[in-house]
């Protein structure tokens, strides 16, 4: 999951307008990547079918990513209002809908700040390479702690929750502001800097030996995993979480857009930079692991692992066999990760915010103050021993359960109830491309055929585990998930003076 909705440009009023063609491609390039995007994308893309791969994940882009976003913005910029005020004016009961896409999208950011945090420390180490010669020991005794259990629950790990503290105060203290004199002013600097950092150690990689072992198995296609449809089920997923699709992000930011953007255009531009900075990610990434490979005289299967191994473990493993030049590489790798993160967050601030300040007509001061007192309550199991085994199972839960049932929402609600072809002149008003019957008929049988099947398959394979403690913790999260939107929905609307 990790799109940042977030453009360094002027304030009019309550709305917030998009700067200069340049800031705003800067913005949708920082919107479409997030933390994760840097291992996980590649690691997908080598786990079904190397350059095959781009097939289904292109069609994904086209029939999901791109239909989607276009209706966030549609309905961003026509209601200028938060999803569950939206839901709600469409028909009270779907009110605690939008209550629920938000509070998912807040229970990601919980647990996303603490591999920021984890990201922070490896920064500080980087430069002297202090993980030792056994990354993965270290990365499982300082960082982690705690193994595939509970046990640790009630262990702190000190370095990680104070490292988590000072993230979120320095989230708090930007966000609070404006967004003119806080995201904007830091943003300008995040996504400028992640993006020259980024391509200049893409760049550095095509000088390592063994860089083209590397391509080798990113490209190499195997044109028979076309026909397993789990790696249709994996492009799918990657988009959901790579463009943050259906999470009301997009329809947030889309509220502060200028009504003279050109809207389709913008949308085509997010999903252009998104998956360019990710395919030209993974290029950089397996040049490294290629130069590894070569190294070590280990086939990339075996080093190209999944999850937050890659960042934590097998890059430190690389910066130790890279010589001289990694006490550079290894800070700038990291750092890009952190602007990367940083920027994810703000994204994952504002839906909760914007939802409670139209209900409950409080200030941004007070909604972000909020926002990031329980997000930094909840984080705190995180930071425990058993952090790393919890967040792996709500990770898992939110984006292959959660976030594909509230997609599959909003997908029948606003393609059949709401109505979706009063968005059309809205949407090709300024645009240079333009949309209609297709992009309905997309929405109304394509997008919600696809997200059914999606989900079916998910919940099937979770019946065929059967009753695991993972499965007993994301009931906890199933309950947290039901609970408290309906609280929120309950909770008396306050009335403008």
């Amino acid at each position: 999951m990790g799109v940042a909705y977030i453009s360094a440009s002027k304030k009019t009023n309550e709305a917030y307008k998009w700067g200069s063609n340049i800031s705003f491609l800067f913005a949708m390039i920082g919107a479409a990547i997030g933390l994760g995007n840097i291992w996980r994308f590649s690691y997908i893309v080598y786990s079904n079918g190397g350059g095959s791969f781009f097939i289904p994940y292109i069609f994904a882009i086209l029939t999901l990513g791109v239909p989607f976003l276009i209706l966030e913005y549609g309905l961003g910029v026509k209601h200028r209002d938060s999803l569950s005020s939206i839901l709600k004016n469409l028909n009270p009961k779907f009110e605690v809908i939008g209550w629920f896409i938000v509070f998912l999208v807040f229970l990601v950011m919980t647990y996303y700040i603490v591999i920021i945090g984890w990201d922070v420390i490896y920064l500080l180490l980087g430069f002297t390479k202090q993980w030792g010669s056994d990354p993965n020991l270290f990365f499982n005794t300082n960082i982690v702690v705690g193994g595939n259990n509970l046990s640790h629950i009630t262990t702190i790990v000190w370095p990680t929750f104070i490292i988590v503290t000072l993230v979120w105060i320095f989230l708090w203290l930007v966000s609070r502001k404006n967004i003119e004199n806080g995201i904007g002013k830091v943003v300008k600097i995040t996504i400028p800097s992640l993006i020259c950092i980024m391509f200049l150690i893409v760049a550095y990689s095509f000088t390592l030996n063994g860089h083209m072992i590397g391509l080798t198995n990113l490209f190499n296609p195997d044109w028979s995993a076309l026909l397993n449809s789990d790696i249709w089920l994996a492009a799918f997923t990657q988009v959901l979480f790579s463009l943050s699709v259906g999470q009301s992000i997009a329809l947030t930011y889309a509220s502060y857009l200028d009504n003279n953007d050109h809207l389709v255009d913008s949308v085509l531009v997010v999903a252009a930079s998104n998956s360019s900075f990710e395919i030209i990610t993974a290029i950089g990434v397996f040049n490294i692991l290629g130069f590894m490979s070569l190294k070590t005289g280990l086939g990339i299967e075996q080093i190209a692992t999944s999850g937050t191994g890659l960042i934590f473990v097998v890059f430190p493993e690389i910066f130790n066999i890279m010589g001289d030049a990694a006490y550079i590489i290894g800070p700038a790798f990291f750092l890009c990760v952190f602007f990367a993160g940083v920027t994810t967050m703000f994204a994952f601030i504002e839906p909760m915010s914007l939802s409670l300040a139209k209900k409950f007509k409080m200030s941004r001061s007070k909604t972000a103050t909020i926002v990031c007192f329980f997000g930094f309550l909840t984080s705190i199991i995180f930071t425990t021993g058993a952090g790393n085994y919890i967040l792996a199972i709500a990770d898992e839960f939110i984006n292959q359960y959660g976030i594909l049932f509230a997609i599959l929402l909003q997908a029948i609600i606003f393609g059949w109830l709401y109505g979706i072809d009063k968005l059309v002149p809205i949407l090709n008003e300024k645009s240079i491309v333009h949309i209609g019957s297709k992009w309905i008929w997309i929405l109304k049988y394509i997008l919600p055929g696809v997200l059914l099947i999606l989900f079916a398959s998910e919940i099937i394979h979770k019946i065929t585990e059967g009753i695991t403690t993972e499965l007993l913790i994301e009931l906890v999260f199933l309950a947290l998930v039901i609970i408290i939107p309906v609280i929120l929905t309950k909770l008396p609307e306050t009335k403008d003076n």
